[in-house]
């Protein structure tokens, strides 16, 4: 079932938000500045702001307690200019759901609530996020910058529009 996040939902969405990150990014195992970034970032303080953010939406998809994913939009957030839509923040499902179409449907939800023309970054070492953002028919429109422990890390901004 997708719905709007609820603040009961915090908890869950931080933990879901550090195991995703941490399977995606800590390839090479967990670092101090990976430990810092996930416990500092992915808290329920955070998303209980964003909850309480006008700018931001939160669409969780569950079965029955169980939360599986969600996708976070930044509803006046551009890349270069507003054509590109708004932002797709995050959109992140369990790995164990990976391939049931779950993202998809998310997707379509916010297409259907907020409009069909948005916008996200991954990064480009993110092969499957990649490739399911193309079949889904984004295009990379440019790239950004991940900034992370005095290092960055390239991103490609993809962006998609229903027209």
């Amino acid at each position: 079932m997708i719905r709007h996040a609820r603040e009961g939902d915090c908890r869950n969405l931080a933990a879901l938000s550090i195991q995703v990150w941490l399977h995606t990014y800590a390839r090479d195992g967990i670092r101090a500045d990976i430990a810092q970034y996930v416990l500092s970032t992915f808290t329920e303080s955070h998303f209980e702001a964003l909850l309480h953010n006008p700018d931001y939406r939160i669409l969780v998809y569950t079965d029955g307690e169980h939360l599986l994913g969600y996708i976070a939009v930044n509803l006046t957030s551009h890349y270069r200019d507003e054509s590109n839509g708004y932002e797709v923040e995050t959109l992140y499902v369990q790995e164990h759901f990976h391939g049931k179409g779950i993202g998809k449907k998310l997707l379509a939800e916010i297409r259907s609530q907020f409009g069909g023309s948005y916008w996200l970054s991954t990064w480009v070492h993110n092969d499957p996020a990649i490739g399911f953002y193309k079949k889904q028919g984004f295009r990379d429109i440019g790239e950004v910058f991940f900034q992370l422990g005095g290092e960055q890390y390239e991103n490609r901004v993809l962006a998609f529009s229903a027209s």
